[in-house]
């Protein structure tokens, strides 16, 4: 009796490790999540945390029954339990994997339109600077751009120094740079955003 008991205590122990994994890459998960977006340019931990939550009871709900009794069919010494708890962590890893992998190549999308938006800022300041009345042209530090187009078209303002209007351009990235900066009225952005949702 002993021996069977010690037995199971064994299997159990080896086996237990789905649902301490599960707390643990949920943390893990949410953290990738935060830092890695899978869209847009960023995601709170909390609603990245939620989203890996949902990912990994869905894993562990859909995949650890059909990958527990493959894993039973190459190793027929393992109990059901065993197997599908097996099965249940390895699936929770591979969300884990999944995450992190979309993360890393979204991140090169996230970087790319964060230099195109530098850039079409630096061509507003350029043509501002070089167009716009004076009591513009002095407050060339206090851009404010909007994106009409992720990656490739701005409305970048510059504000007078009375801050009651703003000289505003809009900035087609993709075209050459002589032609790609034209005048966009004074309206400031958070006029133009407010329409625009």
């Amino acid at each position: 009796m002993d021996g069977a008991w010690l037995r199971r205590m064994r299997w159990r122990r080896r086996g237990a490790w789905l649902w301490p994994a599960f707390v643990a890459l949920i943390i893990v998960d949410a953290l990738i999540g935060h830092l890695l977006p899978l869209a847009g340019q960023a995601e709170t931990l909390v609603a990245a945390g939620l989203a890996a939550l949902v990912l990994n009871l869905l894993a562990v709900l859909l995949l650890s029954r059909p990958l527990g009794a493959v894993l039973r069919r190459i190793r027929g010494d393992l109990p059901a339990i065993v197997a599908r708890d097996y099965a249940g962590t390895a699936a929770i890893l591979a969300v884990s994997a999944g995450l992190l992998v979309a993360g890393l190549v979204h991140r090169g999308t996230i970087l790319q339109q964060q230099r195109t938006m530098r850039d079409a800022i630096v061509r507003a300041q350029a043509w501002i600077g070089d167009r716009a009345p004076a009591e513009f042209r002095r407050n060339l530090a206090l851009v404010s751009t909007f994106t009409i187009q992720t990656g490739s078209i701005y409305r970048t303002c510059v504000p007078s120094d009375d801050r009651r209007r703003s000289f505003c351009v809009i900035v087609k990235t993709s075209l050459p740079l002589a032609q790609s900066v034209s005048f966009a009225g004074y309206e400031p952005n958070s006029v133009f955003a407010e329409g625009a949702s």
